[in-house]
């Protein structure tokens, strides 16, 4: 049973369990946290006693991740996120469906990112004709990546795969809105790469991690509404980039999951608390426009 006390202190246990399972360091993660090494590791064997399994191990007087502390790891970041958008009133859900706001400068924030989670249906209503069809072909294609019915919309799609606690970029179509924003050469490079290593979702990585586990576990879909500031090619400066997104349950070959992600670069989105005028900020010349036939 947990006792009161730990239960108060729970979100400091959390801090110092996935700092340290960042650095593998304990003095590193003293001087993060602006702590202790006794304060660190009894909140290491707090949260072990009361797991009931151990989290790290200790080989050369080095810290590593036993097999349980991998497989606690992510959902300890989620819960300390989570935490922390609900705290300052970044988080939020809306009829059910997720809702974030972050802007620069609050709360000492250093990003702008705003998502509204919108009803499958409403796709039907006004999303954009491109992912409409996109989800048409998905569900020809039965969710296999490699369909022949999928054909036409794969050069539009980024796809990822789940490997430990991250996930991993596996393809990055030349049409996509990741390619036709970063460039070839950073499309390229993508393949392979974590979430976080990934230009423009090294600070937002952390926003993406609960919708994508959201569509592996219930093997469907999921339409999003995104405003955020971005890194672009051939520019020093964040610009605005606003779109609709479909996250889609997809399987590998081998049976794996996969993970697409299809974008369409709009004006038209609709996220609660966002000016609207502020959602028309990204420039015309970056709206995508596709034209996207079934079949084609």
């Amino acid at each position: 049973m947990v006792k009161p006390q730990s239960r108060a202190i729970f979100y400091e246990m959390l801090r110092s369990y996935t700092s340290l399972a960042k650095t593998l360091n304990l003095s590193q993660t003293v001087r993060d946290l602006n702590s202790t090494r006794q304060t660190v590791r009894r909140h290491i064997h707090q949260l072990e006693k009361q797991k009931g399994v151990a989290l790290f191990q200790l080989k050369d007087r080095q810290y590593q991740l036993t097999e349980a502390g991998k497989a606690s790891l992510q959902e300890a970041r989620d819960l300390l996120a989570r935490g922390e958008a609900w705290l300052h009133n970044k988080s939020s859900h809306i009829r059910g469906l997720s809702h974030f706001s972050c802007e620069i400068g609050e709360d000492g924030s250093d990003i702008c990112y705003h998502l509204q989670q919108h009803p499958l249906g409403r796709l039907w209503q006004d999303g954009s004709a491109f992912l409409q069809t996109g989800f048409q072909l998905w569900a020809q294609a039965r969710g296999e990546i490699e369909s022949p019915a999928l054909a036409g919309v794969r050069p539009y799609m980024m796809v990822f795969r789940q490997l430990g606690d991250d996930w991993i970029c596996a393809d990055v179509g030349e049409k996509s809105s990741f390619s036709t924003w970063f460039g070839w050469e950073k499309q390229r490079s993508s393949v392979g790469r974590g979430l976080s290593d990934l230009p423009s979702f090294r600070d937002t990585a952390q926003f993406l991690v609960q919708p994508f586990r959201e569509v592996m576990i219930s093997q469907s879909a999921r339409f999003d509404h995104v405003f955020t500031l971005a890194e672009i090619k051939d520019h020093t400066d964040l610009v605005a980039i606003s779109y609709q997104r479909l996250l889609l349950g997809c399987r590998f070959p081998d049976g794996s999951f996969a993970l697409a992600s299809l974008v369409d670069r709009t004006h038209d989105i609709d996220i609660k608390g966002l000016d609207p005028e502020r959602a028309k900020l990204m420039p015309d010349e970056y709206v995508m426009n596709v034209d996207l036939d079934l079949g084609g």
